[in-house]
């Protein structure tokens, strides 16, 4: 079954990038992590950015239909002014 795991910012509704494996994706969330909040990508696109923040989640789709089927949906990092919050582990570890 091909899957492809998409990093989301719920917030805003927003794809940050698609990758092949949860790992890449994870890795990439991991880099995104220690970037500053005010700066991209983690910079949100609304007025009130300064007070506004980024909830990131990663997505796992079945991608053999279009469209694409969602399989797994995992929160797993906020940013905002405070800093970098994770709210979970490596997701979908069985």
């Amino acid at each position: 079954m091909p899957t492809r795991f998409v990093i989301e910012d719920v917030d805003h509704a927003e794809w940050l990038s698609e990758h092949d494996s949860l790992a890449d994706a994870w890795l990439e969330l991991q880099r995104v992590s220690l970037l500053p909040w005010d700066s991209e990508p983690n910079r949100p696109p609304c007025l009130s950015w300064r007070t506004c923040g980024r909830s990131y989640e990663i997505i796992e789709f079945e991608t053999s239909s279009d469209p694409w089927t969602q399989i797994r949906r995992t929160a797993v990092l906020s940013i905002t002014a405070a800093g970098p919050a994770w709210t979970s582990e490596m997701p979908f570890v069985d």
